[in-house]
């Protein structure tokens, strides 16, 4: 009986996730996700490290490249940094997920972006979400001080 119950469990929560997916707008140039934004005034992730350098956080628009989104249901996605480690975007309590597609989409987020420090087990986690393997996830053992963006909307640019 237990084995029946997991086994329903699991294959609806993989029904729940692909729906969540399939029920995402694919990602074009104008397509909001969240809170409807539009791309003006925003800064270039370059910038973005200078502007923590004198403040705790910044609150407002910033435009990057993605280069990785959560593979399981788009629950977070990463921007392109210069200096290679890209810049992880959550959204404002998961209320709005990422399309597949917009790996290599110029978007604009508006939040608040903040120096923090992820846990390995976090980390761990978002490897396990972005479909990393089993050895990847385990060379991760030590906590990480990175800037996290909370994003409240995301505009696709190009």
């Amino acid at each position: 009986m237990r084995k029946i119950f997991a086994s329903m469990a699991a294959l609806l929560l993989t029904a729940a996730a692909s729906y969540a997916q399939s029920s995402i707008a694919p990602a074009r140039p104008g397509v909001t996700y969240g809170k409807t934004i539009d791309a003006s005034q925003a800064i270039a992730m370059k910038d973005l490290s200078a502007r923590l350098q004198g403040d705790t956080a910044y609150a407002g628009k910033i435009e990057g490249k993605v280069v990785e989104v959560c593979k399981k249901k788009g629950c977070f996605m990463k921007l392109e940094r210069a200096s290679g480690d890209p810049v992880m975007v959550k959204f404002t309590d998961y209320a709005f997920f990422m399309p597949q597609d917009i790996v290599g989409k110029t978007v604009v987020v508006e939040g608040t972006a903040r120096v923090n420090e992820t846990s390995v087990e976090r980390l761990q986690h978002y490897a396990e979400d972005a479909g990393k393997s089993k050895a990847e996830i385990a060379k991760i053992t030590a906590p990480k001080r990175d800037i996290v963006i909370v994003a409240d909307g995301v505009v696709v640019v190009k």
